[in-house]
């Protein structure tokens, strides 16, 4: 897990200094229609807990690729003072149920529902729903990352800045959001945050 840490911190950093692979120019491999909805933050009264509160984004997604698809997202998000986090861990079910319910969109589904099979053409589009718990330390930008919307990748060798190992590391093309982010969020309501920034990149 420490290597693993470790070499997360350097793809990073690699990714920050703009010295990682870039993806195709004209994607040769195909690759997935997602729309992102807004990002929000919601305070859900967890059993045995209290009220805490969680980011939320719902996506529609459509396969124009010409053959069927198989979905499985990996959606996580980050802060400048967090490692990423993937969408669902440390959600209570609870919190999840909620928000569908709250969003009242009958076509609307969870992180681990959305995974199955994506048929071709509009007529198919999945919608779906993502979940993380706010962090307790904020920063000015916030940043998700959508990973299995595309079938380019990329191998690349990287070495661990403590122990000298290369270890092989491939990188798969996904979709950034950036979103601005206030230090203070409580009284934020329902409003969502701005995006500032869309593009892809090797993750």
């Amino acid at each position: 897990m420490r290597i693993l840490h470790a070499l997360l911190v350097v793809l990073m950093g690699l990714l920050a200094m703009g010295l990682a692979p870039e993806p195709d120019p004209i994607p040769r491999r195909w690759q997935l229609d997602f729309t992102p909805g807004p990002l929000r933050v919601v305070t859900v009264d967890v059993d045995g807990v209290g009220p805490r509160q969680y980011f939320y984004l719902t996506y529609k997604v459509v396969n124009g690729t010409g053959q069927d698809q198989l979905f499985a997202p990996a959606i996580d998000l980050s802060t400048s003072h967090s490692l990423a986090q993937r969408s669902g861990r440390n959600v209570p079910a609870q919190v999840t149920k909620h928000i569908l319910e709250m969003l009242e969109n009958p076509f609307l589904v969870d992180q681990i529902s959305i995974v199955g099979p994506l048929l071709q053409g509009e007529a198919n589009t999945k919608e779906g729903l993502a979940v993380w718990p706010v962090p307790t330390e904020r920063s000015g930008e916030l940043s998700v990352y959508i990973a299995g919307l595309s079938g380019e990748t990329r191998p690349i060798e990287v070495r661990d800045p403590k122990t000298g190992e290369i270890s092989r590391v491939l990188l798969r093309k996904t979709l950034t959001l950036k979103y601005d982010m206030p230090g203070e969020i409580i009284d934020r309501g329902s409003v969502p945050f701005s995006l500032a920034e869309k593009r892809w990149i090797m993750r």
